[in-house]
């Protein structure tokens, strides 16, 4: 007898016996995926960053980490990441997970540049500004002060960027132009 015979008369055999005993004979489901495999690509580009690529590589990083819904991975431009002297640091969302960011050189001397970076990213993630000053949220940007250098969101701010990579919101929330600005105000002398 050929092997694949008896491996077939052995699942048959296998069918019966769970059929005999009351339960429902079902096929083996594959294992389910882990969120990871499940997660919508965000992809990013640096080669406009400058001094910032690795802080857009940490903050891709930091985001990877805390959410399961959405992975960004240095592979494309659905995310482009600029720099520039003066401005202002800010993002430009056109749809969920898709818009470029810039990041202003002074304010990345004044203000954490990695924070910077991580909050702008949110930004293209979905999430809006949280002026409450707390340096424990993430998307309250500058309103922490420039002591905070906290770059990592929240539970509660990671759990709504996987609601929104998830798909369960309404469209609205993940489509149309937004720009971000003013998270990061200018000390006092800054150079402009």
């Amino acid at each position: 007898m050929s092997p694949r015979r008896i491996l077939r008369g052995l699942v048959t055999l296998m069918a019966m016996v769970t059929v005999g005993f009351g339960a429902t004979a079902v096929a083996a489901a594959p294992a389910a995926a882990a969120p990871s495999q499940l997660a919508a690509t965000v992809c990013y580009n640096t080669s406009q960053a400058g001094p910032f690529a690795s802080y857009a590589n940490q903050a891709a990083s930091i985001w990877n980490n805390a959410t399961n819904n959405v992975t960004l991975s240095q592979c494309g431009s659905n995310l482009r990441i600029y720099y520039t002297y003066g401005g202002g640091s800010y993002a430009v969302r056109y749809s969920l997970g898709n818009g470029y960011v810039v990041i202003d050189y002074y304010q990345a001397q004044q203000y954490s540049p990695l924070r910077i970076m991580t909050h702008e990213i949110g930004h293209i993630l979905g999430l809006p500004d949280n002026y409450n000053g707390s340096c424990a949220i993430l998307m309250s940007g500058g309103s922490a002060g420039t002591s905070c250098t906290n770059p990592y969101p929240s539970s509660s701010e990671a759990a709504r960027v996987d609601q929104l990579f998830a798909g369960r919101l309404a469209g609205t929330d993940r489509v149309g132009t937004t720009v971000f600005q003013d998270s990061w105000p200018a000390m006092a002398g800054a150079l402009n």
